[in-house]
């Protein structure tokens, strides 16, 4: 009878200890997890600003571009008034040449 509770005593105790080996390594997977979710959410808010950053510097070259191209577009109608302002002199001038 000694030898029957002695062996669940030792069944018991090993039972626990098996258990113990068995909830820490639960507890290490999971915090193995939740690190490399946390390293991954770095590397993800670490993309994102960069991400934003290149868009910024995107949109301020967009800008400029299209300032540049206002600018030369309206150069061209400011040349394309004069240009019309000179023929239309030129067009009198032939006119009055011819009536004389």
């Amino acid at each position: 009878m000694k030898l029957l509770i002695l062996s669940s005593i030792a069944c018991a105790a090993a039972l626990t200890v098996g258990c113990n080996k068995e909830k820490t390594a639960i507890d290490e997977n999971k915090n193995a997890t939740k690190e490399a979710i946390d390293v991954r959410k770095s590397e993800v808010n670490a993309a994102a600003k960069e991400a934003t950053k290149r868009t910024d510097t995107n949109a301020t070259i967009d800008k400029a571009q299209i300032e540049a191209d206002k600018v030369a577009i309206q150069a061209q109608l400011d040349a394309d008034k004069k240009k019309a302002d000179a023929d239309a002199k030129a067009a009198k001038a032939k006119v009055d040449a011819e009536s004389k």
